[in-house]
């Protein structure tokens, strides 16, 4: 059964005002405030059922500054502080190969070699040098680094993830409660 990939996904979060104007600050949760600049339309909703025209959008440090149609004052602006805003995914310009985080939850992990089972990918941690992948077998949890020489191959449609694992990455685990 094939991994239907999700056509709006969650970009940020609305976490203030900027001005008197009506634009807001959005908190990205993505690579990049700059990423979001690049979207003339944002969603208020995941179904895509909701468009909001983006009239103006700049990277600020590490939040994105919106003008948003419909938002026109300090008051209107106020009271969107806490909405999610989407992107469709299609209109994102990516480079080949290239998902996103999101994409990557409850895709199977399996040994590129001799595939084995490792598990589900259930949690990204983002430590800097390069994310953490966590991945779950029942109540076991492992911490795979997702750089190069682990990660073998990412098919989001296919919901699998082939990795060449480090020595002793799956010898030791994190029990869950």
């Amino acid at each position: 059964m094939k991994h239907l990939i999700k056509q709006f996904l969650e970009i940020g979060q609305i976490v203030g005002t900027h001005g008197v104007k009506g634009e807001v600050r959005l908190q990205p949760w993505c690579d990049s405030p700059a990423f979001i600049t690049q979207f003339h339309t944002l969603y208020y909703d995941a179904d895509g059922r909701q468009p909001v025209t983006v009239l103006q959008s700049r990277a600020h440090g590490n939040i994105a500054l919106l003008r948003l149609a419909g938002v026109e004052s300090l008051e209107q602006a106020q009271a969107m502080r806490g909405q999610v805003l989407y992107m469709r995914r299609a209109d994102a310009k990516l480079a080949d190969g290239a998902y996103f985080l999101q994409e990557l939850f409850g895709c199977k992990v399996y040994d590129a070699d001799t595939g084995v089972y490792y598990g589900e990918l259930t949690d990204v941690s983002e430590t800097g040098a390069n994310d953490v992948w966590h991945i779950t077998k029942e109540k076991a949890e492992y911490l795979l680094p997702a750089i190069r020489e682990v990660v073998v191959q990412v098919d989001v449609a296919a919901e699998k993830i082939l990795i060449r694992p480090m020595r002793g990455i799956f010898d030791e685990a994190v029990y869950a409660d």
